[in-house]
């Protein structure tokens, strides 16, 4: 499976390194390949790293203005015009999605990627791991929005919330029909 992952290309901490480096050797040692942002920093080059030394295949996709910290070493390397082909790019590539930790630009492509979904643009199982709570407030604001009335379809159906990479994996496994 071809598993998109966003995430924060700055240098974090243990209580973020740790668990990413731990789905990253999950999604290697099953055969996945991981099609991520293409940046050899920082969070993206840490589940890099540990997808291409458990055997995974990478596919990355960066942008223009980013092209001198794209990983030299991927399987693939496609280098976009901008962040809106970017994501798009990444999007097509991909039979997954997994949010992990991150900044604005994370944030911006997590709910790029869910919009497009609410919208019926695309059917890919999309999965918010919430790595040390990180996205419990996120979370709490999403479920207002569907109790108030702004979502369109179940919160359930838009995204799935989990506390570690085990539980990422097997939900898409299971959403792709591989359990």
């Amino acid at each position: 499976m071809n598993i998109c992952v966003f995430l924060s290309a700055a240098d974090l901490d243990d209580r973020y390194t740790v668990p990413a480096r731990e789905f990253a050797e999950l999604l290697g040692r099953g055969g996945h390949t991981l099609v991520w942002g293409g940046s050899e920093s920082g969070l993206m080059k840490v589940v890099a790293d540990g997808v291409q030394e458990a055997g995974g295949r990478l596919v990355g996709v960066s942008v223009d203005f980013l092209a001198a910290k794209a990983r030299k070493n991927a399987d693939e390397m496609v280098i976009a015009r901008d962040l809106a082909e970017r994501k798009a790019l990444l999007l097509e590539k991909s039979d997954a999605i997994v949010i992990m930790v991150g900044g604005t630009g994370t944030l911006d492509e997590a709910t790029e990627i869910l919009e497009l979904k609410k919208h019926g643009k695309h059917t890919k199982p999309v999965v918010l791991l919430n790595t040390a709570g990180f996205y419990d407030g996120l979370r709490e604001q999403f479920q207002r929005m569907e109790d108030e009335g702004f979502l369109p379809l179940p919160l359930t159906e838009l995204v799935f919330f989990a506390k570690d990479g085990v539980g990422a994996l097997a939900y898409l496994e299971e959403s792709a029909g591989l359990q």
